[in-house]
């Protein structure tokens, strides 16, 4: 389940043959920046190459105190709200919505995610309509800073030292929950409110409070 084909509709991003060439998402992650810069230079007129690697759709909406930094795309009729901090390394989808003191570094936005209320995003990739609710965020490096592992049925090692959280479509993560380094949360789930969330979470579940994990079906 922790497949970028189980997790993501790829119809959904500019990304899709990027993430085609992987069979994990978190692979994907190393390549980010090299693949925003790529792509940058064949979008068509309708994006505006702002500053130096930073492209902006036509019918975005970016705030004057929004701060993008190089590489990074913003598609059609997003939403970039006051002082949302794009560090680098962001491709960010068509209607998502990225909020007030967001920081996104090294991220895949699926179109119509919303991060839209206080939330970090780092070294992750978020599948369409993906939602995180006020205060949550993507834990991305260990307190020990060891490698990464994928926690589930069975431990895949990444290799990497930062990977946040692998949301798939439909995710719904609720306030202020922390998602910690290799979180995977299949299609369709829901993260209750203050959870500290870890490992694989299977698709359409219910993380409820204390790590208990109950399906929708």
């Amino acid at each position: 389940m922790n497949s970028i084909q189980n997790l993501y509709d790829l119809n959904h991003t500019l990304a899709a043959s990027y993430l085609a060439g992987f069979t994990y998402p978190w692979e994907a992650l190393k390549g980010i920046k090299e693949y925003i810069i790529s792509l940058g230079s064949t979008l068509g007129e309708e994006y505006n190459e702002v500053s130096e690697h930073v492209w902006v759709h036509n019918t975005a909406k970016v705030a004057p105190t929004a701060h993008l930094g190089a590489p990074c795309i913003i598609g059609a009729d997003t939403e970039v709200r006051h002082c949302a901090f794009i560090r680098s390394s962001a491709l960010v989808g068509d209607g998502c919505v990225v909020g007030n003191s967001v920081e996104l570094k090294n991220v895949i936005l699926f179109d119509k995610v919303q991060v839209p209320h206080y939330n970090y995003v780092g070294d992750s990739i978020l599948g369409y309509k993906a939602h995180m609710g006020a205060g949550s965020i993507t834990s991305n490096v260990k307190s020990d800073k060891s490698l990464v592992v994928i926690h589930g049925e069975t431990e895949i090692a990444t290799g990497i030292k930062k990977v946040g959280a692998m949301l798939g479509d439909h995710v719904e993560v609720g306030c202020n929950s922390v998602l910690n380094p290799g979180t995977v949360v299949g299609r369709n789930s829901s993260i209750y409110p203050l959870s500290c969330v870890r490992g694989t979470i299977p698709a359409n579940s219910i993380y409820k409070t204390g790590g208990v994990i109950v399906s929708k079906i």
